[in-house]
């Protein structure tokens, strides 16, 4: 009797420790949401349309330091980067 009891202690904290595991690793909340196609459509939407957005502004901020660095050097009439410059205007105006 004490054997199949200690068996059952085994096993009950055997399943404890995957009941911490999946809880911990929120499995039980993916295993709903890919049961739901809807909500997982719409959040990855979401996501999508963050992501796009995110990466939208972040390449305008650094384009925009890009430009104004850019702007600086000119002005300081450095001899290589101001002609290498030059050059890039001249061909962005030629391509109007």
């Amino acid at each position: 009797m004490s054997y199949k009891g200690s068996k059952i202690d085994i096993i009950n904290k055997k399943l404890d420790n995957l009941n911490r595991k999946l809880t911990r690793n929120n499995l039980v909340e993916l295993s709903e949401l890919l049961g739901n196609k809807k909500q997982l459509l719409i959040r990855n939407l979401i996501s999508g349309i963050s992501k796009g957005i995110g990466i939208g502004i972040g390449v305008t901020i650094i384009t925009a330091v890009i430009i104004f660095l850019l702007q600086k050097a000119v002005k300081l009439n450095l001899p290589v980067i101001g002609e290498y410059i030059a050059d890039i205007v001249d061909i962005v105006q030629k391509s109007k």
